[in-house]
């Protein structure tokens, strides 16, 4: 299989609800954005350049709807009513050329678009991770997870772990009876892709490898559409799937892609906290240099960085006070489409194999919240650099067994 770059888009900052629009003439005051909109960051571009997510109550009519979209020569794409956050976004197509920038400007400004409770991008997030022809079939994630101990006391088994992805192959020998239920988040009608089927292998991989949680439940829901040797997600789409994972139990919600930080997708992330989903997420991987990354650098959400078989970072890994543990991701084996087998690197696999530990910490103790588990990972990880903690590991190399004993229930 050739090497592919599959990388997330990260998601935007919050852009903040006042952003002003242009001047008038002879210096008159700018005219502020209402509440709930949102520009992207100066200097920002991952996101649809022809696309516009609006937040308008589901009580407003389709006239009304219509009325606005005609206004600003737009068209109305798609509509859906979060049950996490309570509000309804649609995604709207910019038809006449303007920017998104001046689209959230002109609705958020005019007064007969006060239906429009809130605006922003459409951001894009990209998969992180770089996958390349297996040199061999030897796996070193277990030995450094202290798995083989750890699944004495316990396997994953029954628990719910959500995978926001690209397209998993369910049809693969090692993840035969794994998949629960499955979502289509995006409309597109796609072959299984090496990131999904990577990630889902090196969280419940169990014929010829082993993941680490090997017996969990897979929620796998298809957020990130493949183009050419890449896969990238919205924001719309990955609300979609975070929806439908919360509806489906999920416990634990694996996130292995990164981009700018994104306000509705915070929101979203805070209440799936709040209802005790352990989210996880890459810390991505844009190098030292890098801003933080979201979801992973979200508050909400536990970040993972990538070490390599002799426990060093891996260079492409952002840094950051935002990162919590580290795991095994580079020239990790996984699982790859058409019962192929592939190694991949970046903080996506890493993320992964850490939903995975995860979901073992929640089989020994159900009552455990998203704190507990964080705490218990930090807790027990493996120290890696020269304090408790710092900006390249986070508290060190996970350690499966010492957690999953740590989470007793007392």
């Amino acid at each position: 299989m050739p090497a592919t770059q599959i990388q997330l888009p990260n998601t935007p900052g919050g852009g903040g609800g006042g952003g002003g629009g242009g001047g008038g003439p002879g210096g008159a005051r700018p005219v502020a954005l209402r509440n709930g909109c949102n520009l992207p960051p100066a200097g920002e571009t991952r996101f649809v350049p022809t696309e516009v997510v609006f937040d308008i109550p589901s009580s407003v009519s389709a006239q009304a709807l219509d009325n606005i979209a005609a206004r600003h020569a737009m068209t109305r794409v798609e509509t859906t009513t979060l049950r996490l956050t309570g509000r309804t976004l649609h995604v709207w197509r910019i038809d006449n050329g303007t920017s998104v920038q001046d689209m959230i400007r002109n609705v958020c400004t005019n007064p007969a678009d006060r239906l429009v409770a809130g605006a922003q991008p459409n951001y894009l997030y990209a998969l992180a991770q770089d996958s390349k022809e297996p040199v061999n079939d030897a796996q070193y994630a277990p030995e450094k997870l202290k798995l083989l101990d750890a699944h004495r006391l316990a396997d994953g088994n029954k628990v719910l772990v959500a995978i926001i992805d690209s397209e998993v192959d369910a049809s693969h020998p090692d993840l035969a009876g794994a998949i629960t239920a499955s979502f289509d988040a995006s409309a597109d009608d796609e072959r299984p892709h090496p990131h999904g089927t990577g990630m889902a292998g090196a969280i419940a991989a169990h014929r010829t490898m082993l993941g680490t949680a090997p017996r969990v439940g897979l929620l796998t829901v298809r957020a990130f559409s493949a183009t050419a040797n890449s896969a990238q997600g919205t924001t719309f789409n990955i609300l979609k799937g975070l929806d439908w994972a919360a509806d489906e139990g999920a416990r634990v919600v694996n996130m292995s892609f990164a981009g700018p930080s994104d306000p509705r997708l915070h929101d979203a992330l805070l209440k799936a906290n709040k209802r005790g989903m352990v989210l996880v997420a890459a810390a991505g991987n844009a190098g030292p240099n890098s801003p933080p990354m979201f979801p992973g650098a979200d508050p909400s959400v536990i970040a993972v960085t990538a070490t390599d078989s002799r426990d060093a970072i891996f260079a492409g890994a952002n840094r950051g006070n935002y990162i919590a543990v580290a795991a095994p991701g580079v020239d990790v084996l996984a699982p790859a489409p058409d019962s192929t087998y592939q190694l991949t690197t970046g903080t996506s696999v890493a993320a992964a194999e850490v939903s995975g530990v995860a979901a073992l910490l929640i089989e020994r103790n159900p009552a455990l919240t998203p704190a507990d588990v964080r705490k218990i990972l930090m807790d027990t990880a493996k120290r890696l650099g020269p304090k408790a903690r710092d900006r390249e590991f986070g508290a060190g190399l996970v350690n499966a067994l010492d957690a999953v004993v740590a989470a007793k229930p007392k």
